[in-house]
């Protein structure tokens, strides 16, 4: 049962003493961006990395280190909870929060981690004091949510909302390469994955608390924000094979030039969206040829290509439309095209009794907030599968994410964190 703020304004469910530490959680939030840092600043942890395995590590540590129980699913995902005392004759429902720890190659921060060390800071501040819940708090780091080196983004909260079947069967990185061995390093197991399933109904409710990624919040001058949806994304990966040659020998009228089709089709995922208005925003941010050579012709092109938008009607057209035009571009230039990976997530609206307990209680710290959709994926929106959702948003400093230049001011992050104790402690 959600309990929402609005619907008992006079009764206060909780301490109101009991707040975050807040120089422990800004401690951590530091050590963590260390992991994966490169010479220029930016942070690198690709899911199941080196770096990443390093990050996951630290986390159990740090959640063992104060008593907590931290437990990796055969998805990859760890699971943090108070360390038991007993058995539970209620059988409480789980009231889930977190996020993720990999990143883009070159990242910032804070994108994802922020939400798993405040979740872990809460179920610290919630065992510290001894404060018993109608659901059992647990904190979750998911894995892969970027799919930054292994192409399958969510892989972590698709498993646990049941999204197996799509799933692939044995999913590979970039360069071909399984995830049986990096997952089975990180603790997972991709035989089990049925074991990393959640029935609907078992979590009474998921937040997660994120950087905004945008300059909606800092622009309006608000706190927090009230995330009210979550946009949808298909994000398909292509192979377009020709024929490689030399760049000097081969006539024009004899090329498949792998690299001229993958440009044509970069140019028409941007059409779709800027020119023909098909959805909210389309990118390719991942294109990579062979042998990549100055004097030589493309052989392959591999590129990722990025549909988002909060309508799933729209999302659905735009994605026929862009595999039309990639089918004509390979026919007019001789070259085949391969699906060798899709993933879809469908936009999802937050669940009104958390948006209602999230603005409670940033009221009652005196911040100020603002409703707004997010325009980027979370694994919220698979969580949504099997249990009802709720965000914050905390200002991102320009806007920007997904560089080294991310940045939220200390006084924000913990605003962000002390809001979302206080939710936790309505639900």
């Amino acid at each position: 049962m959600i309990v929402s703020a609005m619907s008992q304004p006079d009764t206060k469910p909780y301490p109101d003493t009991l707040e975050i530490n807040a120089a422990r959680l800004l401690g951590r939030i530091e050590s963590f961006a260390k992991i994966g840092q490169g010479p220029g600043g930016g942070i690198t942890r690709e899911g199941f990395s080196d770096a990443d395995l390093d990050a996951r590590a630290a986390l159990i540590g740090e959640a063992r280190a104060c008593g907590l129980e931290a437990d990796v699913d055969a998805a990859g995902n760890i699971l943090i909870r108070r360390a038991a005392t007993g058995p539970d004759p209620a059988h409480r429902k789980v009231l889930m929060m977190g996020s993720h720890l990999d990143t883009v190659v070159n990242a910032g921060r804070l994108d994802g981690v922020y939400g798993v060390l405040a979740a872990l800071e809460v179920l610290q501040v919630l065992a510290e004091s001894g404060t018993d819940l109608p659901c059992e708090p647990v904190a979750v780091a998911f894995a892969n949510e970027e799919g930054a080196l292994f192409p399958q983004p969510f892989w972590g909260s698709m498993a646990l909302a049941g999204r197996l079947e799509e799933l692939p069967a044995q999913p590979c990185d970039h360069d071909g390469h399984s995830l049986r061995a990096p997952l089975a390093r990180a603790g997972g197991n991709l035989d089990e994955l049925e074991s990393a399933v959640w029935p609907t109904g078992s979590v009474a409710a998921y937040l997660e608390l994120h950087i905004e990624q945008g300059p909606v919040l800092e622009r309006a001058g608000r706190q927090i924000g009230v995330v009210d949806a979550i946009t949808g994304r298909a994000v398909l990966t292509v192979q377009v094979t020709g024929a490689s040659g030399h760049a000097g020998t081969t006539p024009m009228d004899h090329r498949r030039d792998a690299m001229v089709a993958a440009a044509r089709m970069v140019t028409a995922v941007e059409h779709a969206s800027k020119e023909d208005g098909l959805c909210r925003v389309a990118t390719v941010g991942r294109l990579e040829t062979q042998p990549n050579s100055p004097n030589s012709i493309a052989g392959t092109a591999r590129l990722t290509i990025d549909l988002r938008d909060t309508d799933p009607g729209r999302l659905e057209r735009v994605e026929a439309t862009v595999r039309d035009a990639i089918r004509v571009i390979a026919e007019q230039t001789g070259t085949r095209v391969d699906y060798l990976a899709t993933t879809r997530s469908t936009p999802v609206a937050t669940a009104q009794e958390l948006r209602a307990a999230i603005t409670r209680s940033a009221e009652e710290l005196g911040l100020t907030h603002r409703t707004l959709p997010s325009g980027a994926g979370h694994d919220a929106q698979m969580v949504a599968d099997i249990a009802p959702i709720g965000m914050i948003f905390v200002p991102s400093i320009g806007g920007v994410s997904h560089v080294p230049e991310e940045d939220t001011s200390p006084a924000d992050l913990v605003s962000g964190a002390q809001v979302l104790l206080r939710t936790v402690l309505r639900v």
